[in-house]
């Protein structure tokens, strides 16, 4: 990532450009530092060129903002870019640091004392949760609660694979929560029709299932892993699951575990600024 200060009377506008992750923490707050040491409390950070924000780079804007607001000053954001404005919000970044379409437009909330609303942009949307793909390692489950019908669609034998077919058959969930010893997710039944009882005889404690999942604010996409179900619970539009890791990669492991730990860390400065 990199960033340009433009330096005005009364403000500081900071240009991001790049993918703010983890790494890049030390260099905006190396540039803070110095600015407020200067003097300069009243800072803006563009965001209009940043494609990629995760939880680490959340919390040291809000650590800068707290740090501005100790001098008397304040911290803004500006113009961030779509991907960006869906992190803040589905986090709550934007109760505490105030979002702006422009560098005018914040220079005047920055300056005046004045805490506005932050506008949301058309069409912005709200980032999706992350998606948990799964299937029972054990394809005679599969072919006991789903009928050919329900794994692939069709009624009739596949003439070349027989009954075979659909048995690599998966399901799609919302994951609830992740942390180094496993995950949770709930899943509706997607095309089978089944009634949460069954779906939870299909995915009953004890059963192991492959799952692919995809984390907000991860860059790596889809990553795999083994787990076994450990709690299920059937609910009016489908089950929630509780499964725990059986065998992880090293790298997949470590950044779950930076990623929870990321979370915990930004939830913690966010009631600190809420007082919530």
């Amino acid at each position: 990532m990199h960033i340009n200060v433009d330096h005005r009377v009364d403000h500081a506008v900071l240009h991001l450009r790049g993918e703010f992750d983890t790494y890049y923490v030390r260099n905006l707050q190396e540039e803070v530092d110095a600015l407020v040491a200067a003097g300069t409390t009243n800072l803006i950070l563009n965001l209009r060129l940043v494609k990629f924000i995760n939880s680490t780079a959340l919390g040291a804007i809000i650590k800068a903002s707290r740090q501005c607001q100790a001098k008397g000053g304040k911290l803004a954001l500006s113009r961030p870019s779509p991907f960006c404005r869906g992190i803040i919000e589905k986090v709550g970044l934007d109760r505490v640091v105030s979002i702006y379409d422009s560098d005018d437009e914040a220079a005047k909330g920055v300056t005046s004392g004045v805490k506005t609303a932050n506008p949301k942009a058309a069409g912005s949307g709200e980032l999706e949760d992350g998606t948990v793909i799964f299937t029972p390692t054990d394809a005679t489950k599969i072919e006991h609660f789903l009928s050919q019908e329900q794994r692939t669609g069709l009624k009739a034998p596949n003439p070349v694979h027989g009954h075979a077919f659909g048995t690599n058959w998966h399901g799609i969930g919302r994951m609830l929560a992740i942390d180094p010893k496993g995950l949770a997710f709930t899943w509706d039944g997607n095309e089978t029709k089944l009634e949460p009882f069954a779906m939870g005889q299909l995915l009953s404690m004890g059963t192991e299932i492959k799952v692919k999942f995809r984390m907000p604010m991860f860059q790596q996409g889809f990553v795999e892993a083994l787990a076994t179900v450990a709690e299920v619970e059937e609910r009016d539009d489908g089950v929630r699951v509780g499964a725990a890791f059986v065998k992880i990669d090293k790298e997949t492991l470590a950044a779950v575990t930076q990623y929870s730990s990321d979370l915990k860390f930004l939830k913690d400065e966010l009631r600190k600024a809420t007082g919530k």
